[in-house]
């Protein structure tokens, strides 16, 4: 059985840095009404992908003050095993999904890189690789399914967060979700990149 059942949303945060970063917000009434929505949701035996635990793979492999890159997706993989916390990236074991093998094309046509063998971007976010999407769960099957629920309000605050960063960091926005998040962002300090969403259907 899962073990994080028990546990509350907010704890699935472990990253002290951002813990500490977020802690105003998540006590705020909107982010306690995200945690309503997620919770009955599991409680009505709906699943959602990425599971509980997994919900904050991006902040907990990438802590707030090694971020140097940020890649914004849209929503995660719907299907069963795929989405594991960070954005594009799915298991090992995993076949590789339409969007990362088109990311993964596009980096080996412009530095000349082998195209990886697997499509698990943990190392990436190691290396301080901030992959994130604009809405961090969704229902199996149903793309968007968690849209205007609560998510894109805390991604903003991600984006608010960084954005106080004096040292510079590159977003890469995805798709039109994605660069909307750019909006508030000060690009006499920060590089921003936006272009369209790596899946085939764009």
């Amino acid at each position: 059985k899962d073990e994080s059942k028990s546990l509350s949303l907010s704890d699935c945060l472990v990253n002290e840095e951002w813990k500490n970063a977020l802690t105003n917000y998540m006590s705020s009434p909107p982010f306690q009404a995200l945690e309503h929505f997620l919770e009955s949701e599991w409680c009505s035996g709906i699943t959602v992908f990425p599971p509980k635990k997994d919900i904050f793979s991006a902040f907990n492999l990438c802590p707030l003050d090694k971020v140097k890159v940020v890649i914004v997706g849209q929503d995660p993989y719907h299907g069963p095993g795929q989405g594991h916390g960070l954005a594009f990236s799915v298991r090992e074991s995993v076949p590789k999904p339409p969007s990362l093998k088109n990311i993964f094309r596009e980096i080996s046509d412009d530095i000349g890189t082998d195209i990886p063998t697997h499509g698990c971007l943990r190392s990436w976010a190691e290396q301080g690789v901030l992959l994130l999407n604009a809405v961090l769960t969704v229902r199996q099957g149903q793309a968007n399914s968690h849209a205007k629920k609560g998510w894109e309000e805390f991604t903003d605050e991600i984006i608010n967060i960084l954005n106080e960063n004096e040292n510079g960091i590159v977003f890469l926005l995805w798709g039109n979700q994605a660069s909307m998040k750019g909006n508030s962002i000060n690009e006499k300090v920060h590089t921003v990149i936006r272009t369209s969403h790596p899946s085939p259907l764009g």
